[in-house]
């Protein structure tokens, strides 16, 4: 890149034309470990607003004199994905801005990012609509008498092929909503059941209140998954109806929900998904996340005193780049330690839906896996 920014100079006098050239192609530029950022444009200052644990977290860029070009070079490790936005800096105001020099796009509820894919990353074909796949279908529903003491809105997926007369696993996905629009999750459920690699599923997508109210061992939301909706959903559907044919799935404070729906209602769920879980404990003290996860940590106390056996298979992953990293290598040992099957994976990735999305492969076909996996594995 150094080459690069000297080229960009003709006998020491800034070359717009070289630089116009130069911003014409798509950032950042990857090279091997390194990834190139650029900006152009009037500012005091810019920096690299990542979203990666353990660096700083704006990174500045360095201005070109006599220029409106800026530039930042990171290392970026193999196989990552990394989401970001621009501070940019003009006296006073700080301005986050999406990369526009960059069309990729990672979206969530708050909005988008840009984002980065490093070397030898490749967005899953298995998240991608595939014409050829029979798709599956959703239905919306009410569960109108709750704890809550108000209804509660679930979508049903219904595999392609579905029949009456048949039998279905049954996984319950806490923030379906979010899953569905953020995690393409339709998608690789169609994907993954045309291709064999998972059972054709049953798939409760539940919509949450407060969810950072209701998630956190809170027994309302316990009482609502495991003795209202639960049997409702076995009434009315062509499900299996045992422990080891039903799953709870979570993500980031919906992890926290699903353990511990399973950890209260031991032998209900016989398989966890936990994406990313909020699991934050404390050994001593008090704990520095905020007010939020105080119900939290005083469960994750709880658990890690008397852990039981909540279920009896459990996948867990993590981002690398996660602040919660810490926490969900922590569990794995206390989760192992009660015989529970566990598999876990962390990926050079952070706390958003497309990490959560690129793990749903391997996830879904350990626990549910299709005659695909049960015949070559």
């Amino acid at each position: 890149m150094t080459l690069v920014i000297d080229q960009l100079r003709a006998d020491g006098t800034p070359d717009a034309d070289a630089i116009d050239a130069f911003c014409s192609q798509s950032f950042p530029i990857i090279e091997g470990p390194h990834a190139t950022f650029a900006w152009r444009g009037h500012a005091d200052a810019v920096y690299l607003r990542h979203f990666i644990y353990g660096l700083p977290s704006e990174m500045p860029f360095t201005h070109i004199a006599d220029t409106d070009f800026w530039f930042c070079v990171v290392e970026v490790p193999a196989r990552s994905r990394i989401e970001y936005k621009l501070n940019v800096v003009r006296g006073d105001h700080r301005e986050w801005l999406r990369d526009p020099l960059n069309p990729k796009r990672a979206h969530d509820p708050f909005g988008a990012n840009s984002v980065i894919y490093g070397d030898g990353y490749e967005r899953p074909n298995w998240c991608e609509h595939d014409p050829e796949v029979r798709p599956g279908t959703l239905s919306e529903h009410r569960i109108l008498q709750t704890p809550f003491g108000e209804p509660r809105h679930i979508t049903i997926y219904k595999p392609a092929r579905f029949v009456e007369t048949g039998r279905y696993p049954l996984l319950v996905v806490h923030d379906g909503g979010d899953f569905l629009k953020y995690a393409a999750m339709k998608t690789v459920l169609d994907n993954l059941i045309h291709r064999d690699e998972i059972l054709p599923l049953i798939v409760c997508f539940t919509h949450p209140g407060d969810r950072l109210v209701e998630y956190p061992d809170n027994e309302d939301h316990i009482s609502y998954i495991a003795d209202v909706l639960l049997p409702k959903l076995e009434a009315k559907l062509p499900v299996y109806g045992t422990p080891a044919t039903r799953c709870l799935m979570g993500a980031s404070f919906g992890g926290v929900a699903a353990l511990s729906v399973a950890w209260r209602r031991p032998g209900v769920f016989g398989r966890l998904l936990l994406q990313s879980g909020s699991f934050a404990f404390s050994d001593i003290g008090d704990h520095t996340r905020g007010p939020a996860f105080d119900p939290v940590v005083k469960f994750m106390n709880a658990l890690r005193a008397d852990p039981g056996r909540p279920s009896d298979r459990v996948y867990l992953s993590c981002g690398m780049y996660e602040t919660l990293i810490y926490e969900n290598r922590s569990i794995v040992p206390l989760l192992q330690s009660t015989g529970m099957d566990l598999r876990y994976r962390w990926a050079p990735d952070g706390h958003n839906w497309e990490n959560w999305r690129d793990r749903l492969r391997e996830g879904l076909s350990w626990l549910f896996p299709g005659h695909l996996w049960m015949t070559y594995e």
